[in-house]
């Protein structure tokens, strides 16, 4: 069912943590399966001077599929600029784990969500450039917050609790 790369990346997830005062912190969630992602970056510079994701951790509740494209996702993006991770795609985090089940695909889409939503905090609360793609990334994320914050309120704060508590 899994291939040998998906488990891999479940037994021994890489870049798994958080980190303390991320430059942004993305967050995406699937009610119907239960997964939430964080995925917490931090920015520097290379040598031609570009901003790039210098780290990257995640923290996942989910299934083994959710985190195991948590955790290739982190190895897609670190140390690319953020203009070539926020082109991350579902795709790619496929590829990368050399495929998913069909039930499962959903989880790549819940990392590359994360990712650009990591992105997306970074660039607005440094007043950056945001692309018209990840605005609209981020407009799509947030319209399905919107409606999940509201049918499921009571459960989304004991979980956002639980969190802050770690």
């Amino acid at each position: 069912m899994y291939t040998k790369k998906v488990l891999n990346h479940f037994k021994k997830p890489h870049n798994y943590g958080k980190i303390k005062n991320p430059d942004g912190l993305g967050k995406a969630g699937n009610i119907i399966c239960g997964d939430t992602m964080w995925l917490y970056i931090k920015v520097g510079k290379d040598k031609k001077g570009r901003e790039i994701i210098k780290d990257i951790k995640f923290e996942t509740f989910g299934c083994v599929a959710a985190i195991s494209t948590s955790s290739v996702i982190t190895d897609l993006a670190k140390g690319k600029t953020l203009a070539d991770a926020a082109g991350i795609n579902k795709g790619e985090v496929v590829k990368s784990l050399g495929g998913l089940p069909p039930v499962k695909l959903h989880c790549s889409v819940l990392a590359v969500d994360a990712l650009s939503e990591a992105i997306y905090d970074y660039l607005s609360k440094n007043k950056k450039a945001i692309s018209e793609e990840l605005q609209k990334k981020h407009q799509r994320i947030e319209q399905e917050e919107k409606i999940i914050r509201e049918k499921y309120k009571d459960w989304i704060g004991a979980e956002e609790k639980m969190h802050q508590n770690d």
